[in-house]
C-alpha cells in the first residue's frame, strides 16, 4: 500500500504527527474495525474513524433510524428514517471517504453468531445500548484476543474503557461490571440523553480505537474514563483484573486459530 498525493493531502494532519506519520497512516488504512451499534456512540466513532482513513468499518446494527434518533445520531438525517443504520452508514460513509470500505452487517449480536461476526477484526469498538450483548462481546473479543473499546453513556454521564482480558494483570470488561443477567438497561428513550454527550464518548471511542491500532502516548487498557458532563469533570479509574473471571481464565488457554 502506497500513499499517492490525494491520499497524502486528505491525511497530512496525520502525516506531520511523529506518533504516527506515513507509516501509522498505512496501518489505519489496511485496518479492519467492528463496530457494535450505529447509534449515538456510534455514529461519531464511524465519522471519524472514516475521517482517518480506517480501511474496513464493519457495522453490526439491526435496527432502522427513527425520528428521535437524529437529535444524536448525526451520521444521519431526515432522508433516512426509516432505513437499516447500517445501511445508511455505508452510504454516508461513501460520501465522507471513498477509500473507506463500510460493510453493514443488520442483524442482532448474540452468542451464536458473536463470534463468525466479529473474528479477524482489528479492533472492537462497542456503543450498544444492551447489557447482555456487551457481555457476549467482551466475553468475545477476549476469547479471540482482540482489543475492546467500550463506550457506554446516560443522561449527562459517559464512560469509556479499553479492554485486553487475556493479557496478565489486564481486566476484561467482565471484571469490571460482573455477571448480573437480571441487571435492568437504561434506556435513553426513558431518561433521556444529552446529544451533544453521545458525539462526546463517540469521538474518545474513536480516538482510543486509533490508538489501539497506531499506539501513542499512554496505554489506555485497564482504566475507566468517567465523563460528568454536568459538572464538565474527567475522572481516570484503574480497574482491577478479576483473578475469579471466567472469561480471562477462558483466554488464557491457547488462542483459537
Amino acid at each position: 500500500m502506497s500513499l499517492d498525493d490525494p491520499l497524502l493531502d486528505r491525511y497530512a494532519r496525520h502525516i506531520v504527527l511523529k506518533e504516527i506519520g506515513g507509516v501509522g497512516q498505512m496501518r489505519l488504512m489496511s485496518a479492519h474495525v467492528t463496530i457494535i451499534g450505529a447509534g449515538g456512540i456510534g455514529c461519531p466513532a464511524i465519522q471519524y474513524l472514516a475521517g482517518a482513513g480506517v480501511g474496513t468499518i464493519r457495522v453490526i446494527d439491526d435496527d432502522v433510524v427513527a425520528l428521535s434518533n437524529l437529535q444524536r445520531q448525526t451520521l444521519f438525517g431526515s432522508d433516512d428514517v426509516g432505513a437499516p443504520k447500517a445501511e445508511a452508514a455505508m452510504q454516508a460513509v461513501a460520501r465522507l471517504n471513498p477509500h473507506v470500505k463500510l460493510i453493514p452487517i443488520v442483524q442482532r449480536l448474540d452468542a451464536q453468531n458473536a463470534e463468525t461476526l466479529l473474528r479477524h477484526s482489528d479492533v472492537i469498538l462497542d456503543g450498544c445500548d444492551n447489557f447482555a450483548t456487551r457481555l457476549v462481546v467482551s466475553d468475545t473479543a477476549t476469547r479471540l484476543r482482540i482489543p475492546l473499546v467500550s463506550s457506554a453513556v446516560g443522561q449527562f454521564e459517559g464512560q469509556l474503557g479499553v479492554f485486553r482480558g487475556w493479557e496478565a494483570g489486564q481486566p476484561c470488561y467482565r471484571c469490571f461490571v460482573g455477571n448480573d443477567p437480571a441487571r435492568a438497561d437504561a434506556s435513553c428513550a426513558d431518561q433521556g440523553v444529552l446529544g451533544a454527550l453521545t458525539g462526546v464518548m463517540g469521538s474518545l471511542a474513536a480516538l482510543e480505537t486509533i490508538r489501539a491500532l497506531v499506539p501513542f502516548g499512554d496505554d489506555s487498557a485497564g482504566k475507566l474514563l468517567i465523563a460528568d458532563l454536568m459538572a464538565l469533570r474527567f475522572r481516570t479509574l484503574s480497574l482491577p483484573a478479576d483473578p475469579g473471571c471466567p472469561a480471562c481464565a477462558a483466554a488464557a488457554e491457547p488462542c483459537p486459530a
